[in-house]
């Protein structure tokens, strides 16, 4: 009998622990490179093709996305975009020390780690922080395939008045049904996350991927015509809870994991 009620209790408990895994939310860092000139753009794609993304890897660090703006103009300018996921804020914290302790990406990073002060290889690095949505809580890569270039990667940032609008709007997505409608209606969504550290709190971010324009408009076409979304955005709980929505429009380089 206590043998079994032995077994029975570790049974659980191992259940239990893995929904636990499974169900932790990651977090991500969206690394922005601004670029001034084709050579810095070059230099960087360098660096993160043959030194970080291989470091990274070798740090079990999977999954990495490296995206370029469609068009560059005033409102997207010349720049590179790596997301980083990540299992915890720990991972983060330790990842410099852990990138400097390793001889192959130190002797593939120097000429950029290292450039010249008045020969940059970039303008400036912007970071952004954030936690994985309850209802998606481990990055999805996006398994498109076909030419790279025509894929079209779209980035939104949806900013709210207040934080407790902030909150509204999350719960949207999560217990209102709207990560549930994407992934109905074919979005490809690659991640949905709470901005933790940015420019523009309070804040959510998503990426959903299409294998072109045509793609994406009908599937924003079929998001606008369902009845689903009809009745989630007039529901009197969720109203008033975006104040900015920000979007542009991405594909992935080369040598992205996706």
């Amino acid at each position: 009998m206590h043998k079994t009620v032995y077994l029975s209790i570790l049974l659980l408990f191992l259940t239990i622990n893995s929904f636990g895994q499974k169900g932790q939310r990651e977090y991500y860092q969206i690394k922005t490179y601004l670029l001034d000139t084709e050579e810095q753009e070059q230099k960087t794609d360098n660096y993160l093709k043959s030194a970080l993304l291989p470091a990274l890897k070798r740090l079990n660090i999977h999954h990495v996305g490296v995206f370029k703006p469609r068009t560059i103009d005033s409102l997207n300018p010349r720049s590179i975009k790596v997301l980083i996921p990540m299992k915890s804020i720990a991972q983060l914290e330790t990842l410099r020390s852990k990138l400097e302790k390793d001889k192959l990406y130190m002797d593939a990073a120097k000429d950029f780690l290292y450039a010249p002060y008045q020969n940059p290889p970039f303008k400036r690095i912007e970071s952004i922080l954030l936690k994985a949505f309850v209802d998606m809580p481990k990055m999805k890569p996006s398994p498109l395939s076909g030419p790279r270039k025509d894929r079209i990667y779209e980035l939104r940032s949806y900013e709210s008045h207040t934080i407790g609008k902030h909150w509204n709007k999350v719960e949207m997505f999560n217990k209102g049904g709207e990560v549930a409608l994407f992934d109905d209606l074919g979005f490809n969504a690659v991640f949905y996350g709470e901005v933790l550290s940015g420019a523009t709190m309070p804040n959510l971010m998503y990426m959903t991927t299409f294998k072109d324009q045509a793609s994406r408009d009908a599937h924003w076409k079929s998001f606008s015509n369902s009845p689903v979304w009809e009745k989630l955005k007039m529901d009197p709980n969720y109203q008033n809870n975006v104040s900015k929505n920000v979007t542009r429009f991405y594909y992935p380089t080369e040598y992205s994991d996706y």
